[in-house]
């Protein structure tokens, strides 16, 4: 045996390991073999994404697993995969493109553009494997799968096609939630509510029939005064009931409009007068559904003020005509007082910019097997660690509203819903082009659509949305294995994630493999997603703020993997890292870690230096 270098280098030593398991095919599953099973699929990082240092612990945590149960005799599937990142994928190469050339997508047109997204992918899609193998995972790359290959395509194809047909995704125009910036709808999930501090303001509403009395009336939004279709009052309030029946002047763009009751008032807001605007507010969406409103919308889906009745605020940035609204009302004599207010605030989940509530036409998802999912967490079929989220869990789904599952984006799982050409020209234009006010395909009569994979033939053209990222992912737990591969490994054994996408991710798994069954009975035993679930923390630094590029607290791993190795990083991150807690980095840790290998290696050294000679024991009877 040759003798260990005096110094542990780690640049040295940890490839070459790594790719003599590699060449022994060490990580390897065989969907053959007798030993009890363990798998794992990994949670698919974006295809064009890079190692972070949540990537680290929670791949950490994985290989920890898959190796602790091949030493103990299973045959081990760690499944990897990448994940096509709809939203995130176009973005990125859409500010590329604005940066670099000075475009947008829509002077590409769409079939320029996803070539150049293809590119992006081409240039910038793996390298974050790369960095999986370099931080020594032991998955089975042979079985690397993508949300977006040709098999998981047609495999989401069909399930939005089965649950069509089952009457559990429908065609709808419903209040969704907007982003401005993205341009596409955003499911109740992909919205954070932030506290932001702003302002209230009183606003005067003048009585028809008795001019120079004024109602006060409070909002934060006085940019969406000319949608006012009502303004409303608590039923059993004492001070308005007189006033129920009658009309008020809206104070931006002059019309007359009803007072009306409504039990969802809160007479301790503002004056307990509220202004309805059903186009732009969710609650007053249901306000003016239940009092037969008109719904009158004044925001263009980039969220400008379509407005020609008021040209001091059309053409204006919400947040713009918010501003010249408030003088506007000053100047009219219409603005009581302003007082400071703090209040939540929906923003995208995606691009970090409030959300706006806005009435479109969609394609939704009626959850399936909701009532079997609570069940095979309650019983412990599935177990989640730790386990105050199995509460977490159980709220969402006593409260799940239908999923918005289109999205007003190119890169993705385009829809397979077809529309009758016939139609559109009759209207003189394409069906793919005409748009409700949120730009989404219109709707259609029953005659008029087809959801199937293929073309029903050259008169029809395809639904323009595409899918939800979501909508493929939650499908991974069971589409990335084969038929045979699913007999021997699935359910799978664990899965290791975040707190922050158990409705994302989590909980639609569990329903996907309740509702489609891919396991070897019917039994809901052998058709649930996983047996365990592994929360982790959130990383963070040594303030406790969560780390980001902005903030600049966010390290490299492959700078720490190039300063301190593979394993000391792993090691130092682990050693830190209680069971679903937040984790607060240092990097000294991982200067521990290193240290700590390096004591190992010096122990192996003194151990081959002054240890007993390599002959073999003999064997003796008795």
């Amino acid at each position: 045996m040759a003798e260990l270098p005096k110094t542990y280098d780690p640049k040295m030593v940890e490839p070459k390991w790594y790719q003599r398991w590699l060449d022994a095919e060490a990580f390897r599953a065989d969907a053959n073999s007798n030993k009890p099973a363990f798998s794992i699929v990994i949670p698919p990082p974006n295809v064009t994404g890079v190692l972070t240092l949540g990537h680290v612990l929670n791949n950490t945590i994985q290989d920890i697993l898959a190796r602790r149960a091949r030493m103990q005799g299973h045959e081990v599937l760690w499944l990897p995969g990448t994940d096509h990142a709809g939203i995130g994928t176009q973005t990125a190469v859409e500010k590329w493109l604005r940066k670099n050339e000075g475009v947008t997508r829509h002077d590409l047109g769409r079939a320029k553009f996803l070539e150049r997204v293809l590119e992006w992918q081409d240039k910038h899609g793996g390298i974050i494997i790369q960095q999986l193998k370099r931080l020594g995972c032991s998955c089975d790359w042979s079985r690397q799968r993508y949300t977006f290959d040709a098999d998981y395509i047609r495999a989401v194809e069909k399930v939005f096609v089965d649950l069509y047909h089952k009457r559990l995704i429908y065609r709808g125009r419903r209040m969704i939630n907007w982003d401005p910036a993205a341009q596409t709808a955003l499911s109740d999930e992909e919205v954070i509510n932030k506290s932001q501090k702003g302002s209230l303001y009183f606003v005067r509403y003048e009585l028809v029939d008795e001019p120079g009395r004024f109602l006060e009336v409070a909002t934060t939004r006085p940019e969406t005064i000319m949608a006012d279709t009502a303004v409303a009052v608590p039923p059993n309030d004492k001070r308005y009931a007189d006033l129920v029946g009658k009309r008020v002047w809206r104070p931006l763009a002059r019309e007359d409009i009803p007072i009306v009751a409504d039990e969802l008032i809160d007479p301790e807001f503002g004056t307990g007068i509220l202004k309805v605007t059903p186009a732009h507010d969710k609650v007053d969406f249901e306000i003016g559904q239940r009092h037969s409103l008109p719904i009158v919308d004044v925001l263009t889906e980039t969220g400008r003020i379509n407005c020609p009745a008021v040209p001091e605020l059309h053409g204006l940035d919400r947040f713009e005509a918010r501003k010249r609204a408030v003088e506007l009302l000053q100047e009219k004599g219409m603005l009581s007082k302003t007082e400071p207010y703090e209040n939540n605030v929906g923003f995208s989940d995606r691009s970090d910019v409030p959300i706006e509530p806005r009435i479109s036409e969609q394609w939704f998802l009626h959850y399936p097997k909701t009532e079997e999912a609570l069940t095979v967490v309650r019983e412990h079929l599935i177990r989640f660690f730790p386990v105050h989220w199995e509460k977490v869990y159980a709220q969402w789904l006593e409260n799940i509203q239908d999923w918005c599952i289109s999205r007003q984006v190119w890169w993705g799982h385009r829809i397979p819903a077809w529309y009758r050409r016939q139609r559109a020209v009759e209207a003189g234009v394409s069906p793919a082009k005409q748009k409700s006010a949120a730009g989404t395909a219109a709707p259609t009569d029953g005659n008029e659509v087809r959801v199937q994979i293929e073309s029903p033939g050259e008169d029809w053209v395809q639904d323009e949305d595409t899918l939800d990222t979501w909508f493929s992912s939650w499908l991974w737990a069971y589409e990335t294995m084969d038929a045979q591969t699913r007999v021997k490994f699935y359910p799978t054994s664990v899965l290791v994630t975040g707190p922050d996408i158990i409705f994302f991710w989590v909980a639609r798994m569990i329903i996907a493999g309740l509702e489609f069954k891919p396991g070897k009975s019917e039994r809901d035993q052998d058709n649930i997603a996983f047996h365990d679930v592994f929360f982790t923390g959130i990383i963070r630094d040594k303030q406790g703020r969560k780390m980001s590029k902005s903030l600049g607290n966010s390290p490299d791993p492959l700078d720490l993997i190039a300063k301190y190795g593979a394993d000391g990083l792993r090691f130092g991150l682990m050693r830190i890292a209680p069971s679903g807690q937040d984790i607060r980095f240092d990097e000294k840790q991982i200067e521990e870690g290193r240290n700590f290998a390096t004591k190992l290696w010096n122990a192996a050294r003194f151990r081959q230096m002054h240890g007993p000679s390599e002959r073999k024991p003999e064997l003796r009877e008795g």
